[in-house]
């Protein structure tokens, strides 16, 4: 029996389905400014009443979650010990790596020059599609002046 040659490469019949954008949509269009404006006033007031998860959950926006674990107090010693900082190498990697593989880096100056142009038009372009409903952070920014 021959096999017979393959000429989709997805198979079935795939029926339209709801995305988390339908989902995120839809919540944007419920939750006004006002109302999310309440609900994170809500969380202030409970955070300063002592409820440890409304502190969490302001925490992790405002501050984030920590990206790694803090090391041991074994580890520290050792690291002073040896005289090593690992802030400092983290720092000093990349020029140690700009000496080491000059050839790796010919286009450094270019791909900075793109990322400042880009940079430079994002920020344009966010501080246009900004609504910034509270004056007082208006005039901290410099955007309009005291009155």
């Amino acid at each position: 029996m021959a096999k017979r040659k393959q000429t989709e490469y997805i198979q079935g019949h795939a029926t339209h389905r709801r995305t988390e954008g339908d989902y995120v949509g839809v919540l944007l269009d419920a939750v006004t400014l006002d109302d999310w404006r309440g609900v994170v006033t809500g969380a202030l007031q409970a955070a300063k009443g002592g409820d440890p998860q409304a502190r969490n959950w302001l925490a992790q926006y405002l501050v984030g979650r920590p990206e790694g674990k803090a090391p041991t107090p074994l580890n520290i010693v050792v690291q002073q010990l040896n005289g090593l900082d690992p802030l400092v190498n983290r720092l000093a990697k990349p020029m140690i790596d700009r000496e080491k593989y000059p050839s790796m880096h010919t286009n450094d100056a270019y791909e900075a020059h793109i990322r400042a142009l880009v940079a430079t038009e994002l920020a344009a372009k966010v501080k246009t599609l900004e609504t910034i409903e509270n004056p007082a952070s208006m005039r901290a920014s410099g955007d309009i002046e005291a009155k």
